[in-house]
Protein backbone atom coordinates (compact mmCIF):
# COMPACT_ATOMS: atom_id res chain seq x y z
CA UNK A 1 0.00 0.00 0.00
CA UNK A 2 1.59 3.53 -1.00
CA UNK A 3 -0.53 7.04 -0.03
CA UNK A 4 0.61 9.91 -2.35
CA UNK A 5 0.15 13.49 -0.59
CA UNK A 6 0.63 16.34 -2.46
CA UNK A 7 -0.62 19.86 -2.63
CA UNK A 8 0.20 23.38 -2.55
CA UNK A 9 2.28 25.46 -0.02
CA UNK A 10 0.36 25.34 3.35
CA UNK A 11 -2.42 22.42 2.07
CA UNK A 12 -1.13 20.99 5.47
CA UNK A 13 0.69 18.10 3.52
CA UNK A 14 3.90 17.42 6.35
CA UNK A 15 1.00 17.56 9.21
CA UNK A 16 -1.50 14.64 7.20
CA UNK A 17 1.85 12.81 5.99
CA UNK A 18 3.00 12.30 9.65
CA UNK A 19 -0.73 11.24 11.45
CA UNK A 20 -1.22 9.50 8.38
CA UNK A 21 1.54 7.42 9.09
CA UNK A 22 1.01 7.04 12.79
CA UNK A 23 -2.53 5.97 11.87
CA UNK A 24 -1.47 3.23 9.44
CA UNK A 25 1.69 2.73 11.48
CA UNK A 26 3.64 2.52 8.00
CA UNK A 27 6.89 4.74 7.58
CA UNK A 28 6.57 8.31 5.98
CA UNK A 29 9.15 9.91 3.38
CA UNK A 30 8.82 13.67 3.29
CA UNK A 31 10.76 14.86 -0.26
CA UNK A 32 11.30 18.24 1.61
CA UNK A 33 13.58 16.12 3.89
CA UNK A 34 15.78 13.88 0.92
CA UNK A 35 15.84 17.68 -0.97
CA UNK A 36 17.61 18.44 2.60
CA UNK A 37 20.15 15.21 2.70
CA UNK A 38 21.19 15.89 -1.10
CA UNK A 39 21.86 19.30 -0.16
CA UNK A 40 23.75 17.93 3.19
CA UNK A 41 25.56 15.07 0.63
CA UNK A 42 26.85 18.04 -1.63
CA UNK A 43 27.79 19.65 1.75
CA UNK A 44 26.14 22.77 1.10
CA UNK A 45 23.33 25.11 3.08
CA UNK A 46 19.72 24.70 2.32
CA UNK A 47 19.69 27.74 0.73
CA UNK A 48 23.06 27.11 -1.70
CA UNK A 49 21.35 23.52 -2.88
CA UNK A 50 18.34 25.94 -3.70
CA UNK A 51 19.54 27.98 -5.71
CA UNK A 52 21.68 25.56 -7.18
CA UNK A 53 18.58 23.26 -8.16
CA UNK A 54 16.52 26.18 -9.67
CA UNK A 55 19.49 26.51 -12.39
CA UNK A 56 19.97 22.81 -13.15
CA UNK A 57 17.73 20.26 -13.13
CA UNK A 58 19.50 17.43 -12.22
CA UNK A 59 18.64 17.83 -9.21
CA UNK A 60 15.16 18.24 -9.28
CA UNK A 61 15.24 14.94 -11.37
CA UNK A 62 17.40 13.11 -8.83
CA UNK A 63 14.80 14.01 -6.19
CA UNK A 64 11.90 12.18 -8.32
CA UNK A 65 14.34 9.45 -8.69
CA UNK A 66 14.44 8.77 -5.11
CA UNK A 67 11.14 8.89 -4.28
CA UNK A 68 10.10 6.44 -6.90
CA UNK A 69 12.73 4.29 -6.00
CA UNK A 70 11.62 4.49 -3.01
CA UNK A 71 8.08 3.56 -3.70
CA UNK A 72 9.22 0.78 -6.21
CA UNK A 73 11.14 -1.36 -3.13
CA UNK A 74 6.93 -1.71 -2.74
CA UNK A 75 6.89 -1.72 1.32
CA UNK A 76 3.41 -0.04 2.84
CA UNK A 77 4.48 4.05 2.44
CA UNK A 78 2.88 7.51 2.78
CA UNK A 79 4.89 9.76 0.31
CA UNK A 80 4.82 13.61 0.38
CA UNK A 81 6.10 15.36 -2.78
CA UNK A 82 4.39 17.77 -5.31
CA UNK A 83 5.20 15.22 -8.09
CA UNK A 84 4.95 11.87 -6.46
CA UNK A 85 2.10 11.43 -7.61
CA UNK A 86 2.69 12.03 -10.88
CA UNK A 87 5.98 10.41 -11.10
CA UNK A 88 4.30 7.07 -9.87
CA UNK A 89 1.98 6.98 -12.49
CA UNK A 90 4.45 7.58 -15.02
CA UNK A 91 6.43 4.84 -13.63
CA UNK A 92 3.19 2.53 -13.09
CA UNK A 93 2.93 2.19 -9.32
CA UNK A 94 -0.26 2.21 -7.92
CA UNK A 95 -1.18 4.39 -4.81
CA UNK A 96 -3.58 5.79 -3.47
CA UNK A 97 -2.81 9.56 -4.81
CA UNK A 98 -4.24 12.37 -2.49
CA UNK A 99 -4.15 16.18 -3.56
CA UNK A 100 -4.84 18.58 -0.24
CA UNK A 101 -5.11 21.91 -0.56
CA UNK A 102 -7.29 25.13 1.05
CA UNK A 103 -8.02 28.81 0.12
CA UNK A 104 -4.80 30.75 -0.62
CA UNK A 105 -5.94 33.29 2.72
CA UNK A 106 -5.97 29.77 4.80
CA UNK A 107 -2.49 28.31 3.56
CA UNK A 108 -0.90 32.10 3.46
CA UNK A 109 -2.03 32.10 7.01
CA UNK A 110 -0.67 29.05 8.07
CA UNK A 111 2.68 29.69 6.82
CA UNK A 112 2.81 33.18 8.69
CA UNK A 113 2.45 30.96 12.01
CA UNK A 114 4.63 28.49 10.93
CA UNK A 115 7.70 30.76 9.67
CA UNK A 116 6.50 33.74 11.51
CA UNK A 117 6.61 35.78 8.93
CA UNK A 118 4.17 39.17 8.16
CA UNK A 119 1.47 38.38 6.28
CA UNK A 120 2.13 40.46 3.16
CA UNK A 121 5.64 39.22 3.06
CA UNK A 122 4.28 35.60 3.47
CA UNK A 123 1.70 35.52 0.50
CA UNK A 124 4.20 37.63 -1.96
CA UNK A 125 6.84 34.38 -1.47
CA UNK A 126 4.15 31.99 -1.69
CA UNK A 127 2.46 32.92 -5.41
CA UNK A 128 6.15 33.63 -6.18
CA UNK A 129 7.57 30.34 -5.56
CA UNK A 130 4.00 28.73 -6.67
CA UNK A 131 4.76 30.33 -10.06
CA UNK A 132 8.24 29.57 -10.17
CA UNK A 133 7.35 25.86 -9.41
CA UNK A 134 4.63 25.34 -11.65
CA UNK A 135 6.83 26.94 -14.54
CA UNK A 136 9.80 24.28 -13.86
CA UNK A 137 7.39 21.24 -13.55
CA UNK A 138 6.25 22.54 -16.89
CA UNK A 139 9.91 22.90 -18.67
CA UNK A 140 11.44 20.09 -16.73
CA UNK A 141 8.83 17.61 -16.85
CA UNK A 142 5.77 18.50 -19.03
CA UNK A 143 3.58 18.62 -15.83
CA UNK A 144 0.38 21.17 -15.29
CA UNK A 145 0.94 20.81 -11.29
CA UNK A 146 -2.86 22.83 -11.80
CA UNK A 147 -4.28 19.01 -13.49
CA UNK A 148 -5.30 17.38 -10.83
CA UNK A 149 -6.91 14.29 -12.70
CA UNK A 150 -3.91 12.28 -11.59
CA UNK A 151 -5.64 12.53 -8.07
CA UNK A 152 -8.08 10.08 -6.71
CA UNK A 153 -8.74 11.92 -3.76
CA UNK A 154 -8.83 15.56 -3.63
CA UNK A 155 -9.29 17.08 -0.25
CA UNK A 156 -10.31 20.98 0.89
CA UNK A 157 -8.43 21.16 3.88
CA UNK A 158 -9.54 24.93 4.81
CA UNK A 159 -11.70 24.30 7.00
CA UNK A 160 -11.14 20.78 8.62
CA UNK A 161 -8.66 19.62 11.38
CA UNK A 162 -5.78 17.59 10.20
CA UNK A 163 -7.29 14.46 12.13
CA UNK A 164 -10.50 14.65 10.01
CA UNK A 165 -8.64 15.25 6.62
CA UNK A 166 -6.41 11.91 7.45
CA UNK A 167 -9.90 9.90 8.58
CA UNK A 168 -10.94 11.05 4.50
CA UNK A 169 -7.75 9.17 3.71
CA UNK A 170 -8.06 6.44 5.62
CA UNK A 171 -11.29 5.44 4.35
CA UNK A 172 -9.92 5.85 0.81
CA UNK A 173 -6.76 3.24 1.47
CA UNK A 174 -9.63 1.06 2.94
CA UNK A 175 -11.67 1.11 -0.25
CA UNK A 176 -8.15 0.33 -2.36
CA UNK A 177 -6.31 -2.02 -0.51
CA UNK A 178 -9.20 -3.77 1.92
Amino acid sequence: MIVTISGPIGSGKTTVCNLLSSRLNVPCVVSGHIFRQMAKELKMSLAEFGRLAERDPKYDHELDERMVNIAREGKDIVLEGRLTAYMLQRHGIDAVKVYLDAPVDVRVRRVVERECQDLDTARDELLEREECEATRYRQYYGIDIRDKSVYDLIIDTGALRPEEVVERIVEAVRERYG
